[in-house]
């Protein structure tokens, strides 16, 4: 089964996150901020990933621009609070394939999961 990278500063979305994928079978790394998610890309090279926008030491946005540069075809949705569209145009223009609103439903997660690992 594929490992997704779920990327959030809030521990909870992270474990609830985690929690969805396993149970799906998925194989789950965790990264609690930009620089922490773009050392663990490196390393574990994950089949996608989950990246909160809004996050201390390096937001979503920067991060997902770096893991791009260190993989060209990086598969990453963006997980949002309501009111960030203006944020998400540009995670779609830096190469997000996806995202989520917070809190996002199991379904959701499993869905925007699948279709980037297809």
């Amino acid at each position: 089964m594929a490992t997704i990278l779920v990327v959030d500063d809030a521990a909870f979305m992270r474990m609830r996150m985690s929690k969805i994928l396993t149970e799906a079978g998925y194989e789950v790394i965790q990264a609690e901020n930009g620089l922490d998610a773009l050392e663990k890309y490196r390393t574990a090279k994950p089949d996608a990933v989950l990246m909160d926008i809004t996050m201390p030491e390096m937001d979503g946005l920067t991060a997902l621009k770096e893991i791009r540069k260190v993989d060209p075809n990086a598969k990453v949705a963006m997980v949002t609070a309501l009111g960030q569209q203006q944020i998400v145009l540009e995670a779609v223009k830096s190469g997000a394939k996806d995202f989520l609103v917070k809190p996002a439903e199991a379904d959701r997660v499993l869905a925007a999961v699948s279709k980037l690992c297809n």
